[in-house]
């Protein structure tokens, strides 16, 4: 099947909040035949990724405005407004948002990892951050749909590696 071509833009119906962030989604693997899906994330400082490691997928971050920190493998990248990352698929990585506010695209190829966000999170009730969390996630709950999806998190939080 020849996907057709697409465009996106701001829909709260195309948005959920999920861990305090803001994630819209610009394009899913429904709508590319699987080749790709990509994600925009508003977060606020200190929003986190756990250290996690993907089998099928790779991921790139492009940041659009603000700053983040992105662990690789081995690596510590400092990414910031213009400036891109590539996470290789089989790598363990992780990232926290540094600035106060912090937006960027991940690009998912293939594309099917961005249905865990739409599982996990909530339907967005505007495209705004949500409220701060107040507890700690299930991280037995995120651990679970990750597995679905071929993910595994290492650790339930980026721990001392920040």
């Amino acid at each position: 099947m020849t996907p057709s071509p697409l465009r996106s833009g701001d829909d709260v119906d195309r948005a959920v909040w999920h861990l305090g962030a803001l994630i819209q989604f610009d394009a899913t693997a429904s709508q590319t035949d699987g080749r790709l899906a990509i994600t925009r994330h508003t977060c606020r400082r200190g929003t986190a990724a756990p250290p996690h490691r993907h089998e099928h997928e790779d991921e790139i971050f492009i940041v659009l405005a603000g700053e983040l920190t992105v662990h690789i493998a081995d690596q510590r990248f400092r990414v910031s407004t213009g400036a891109t990352v590539f996470a290789p698929r089989g790598l363990p990585h992780a990232y926290r948002v540094d600035s106060d506010i912090c937006r960027f695209l991940t690009l998912i190829t293939p594309g099917g990892f961005e249905q865990w966000f739409a599982e996990t999170g909530r339907p967005a009730e505007s495209l705004s951050l949500p409220p701060a969390p107040t507890s700690p996630p299930d991280t037995t709950l995120l651990a679970a749909a990750a597995a679905r999806h071929g993910v595994e998190i290492l650790r339930p939080s980026p721990g001392a590696g920040f």
